[in-house]
């Protein structure tokens, strides 16, 4: 299998298109399979690359600074930003909210690298739970119960997003009701793969203190060296 080949492992349809989560190799490391999410073919994430999506989570822990925090993120994925919010011992409860069925089952039924921690800490009494919804149809009603920190890692980026009603979220708009979510000192951290000063705009016309953290890596299946984002906001 060659670094631009896969195996389809699962492809089933979600309210975005057809959801596939598939598995590939590279050449130099043929011991270690990566498993891979993609839309429509399009590339989503890997389990190779992971730095960026567990950021998401440790720099909005270390940037909130309090104990016990109630954590949402938007978004299942391969797991690894709801895995790293749970590593934190100042984390007490992290709620997942995931779009596509599908990935939802396929962590569940073990075919992802994080399915056996995740199922642990989702079982009655454990610390996550994760169901099936639309976040961003959330963050739009009135809030039933507020959040310490809000971890979103559904889109490519703010101005590149999945789908034409996620785009509301990523305005001024969209941000100020995420902001009605959040408890007293809370944090809203949002991945991108790449920089978007529109949104750090959108961000600083409703938040009182904004960062945009750049976040390099080597990508070993593309060879390269990339930059991926997180935004953060607060106050």
């Amino acid at each position: 299998m060659s670094p631009l080949d896969f195996e389809i492992i699962a492809a089933e349809p979600c309210p975005l298109g057809m959801i596939m989560l598939r598995q590939r190799e590279i050449a130099t490391e043929p011991e270690e399979a990566i498993v891979e999410i993609a839309l429509d073919h399009q590339f989503l994430m890997s389990s190779r690359n992971t730095f960026s999506e567990r950021a998401l989570s440790s720099l909005a822990i270390d940037w909130h600074g309090g104990q016990d925090l109630r954590v949402l993120v938007g978004g299942l994925g391969l797991g690894y930003t709801a895995h790293e919010a749970l590593a934190s011992d100042r984390v007490g409860r992290v709620e997942v909210v995931e779009l596509a069925e599908p990935v939802i089952a396929w962590m569940r039924d073990g075919l992802m690298p994080l399915s056996p921690e995740i199922c642990r800490a989702s079982t009655p009494g454990g610390r996550l739970r994760i169901r099936q919804g639309d976040v961003y149809a959330e963050l739009r009603n009135a809030p039933q119960a507020r959040h310490d920190l809000i971890l979103i890692d559904v889109d490519h980026a703010p101005d590149e997003a999945l789908g034409a009603p996620n785009d509301a979220f990523h305005s001024e708009a969209g941000v100020a009701q995420a902001r009605e979510q959040l408890a007293e000192g809370g944090v809203l951290g949002v991945w991108s793969y790449h920089a978007c000063e529109p949104f750090v705009a959108a961000l600083r016309s409703v938040f009182a203190e904004v960062e945009a953290r750049p976040l390099a890596f080597f990508n070993p299946v593309s060879e390269s060296q990339e930059t991926n984002w997180v935004f953060l906001a607060r106050g």
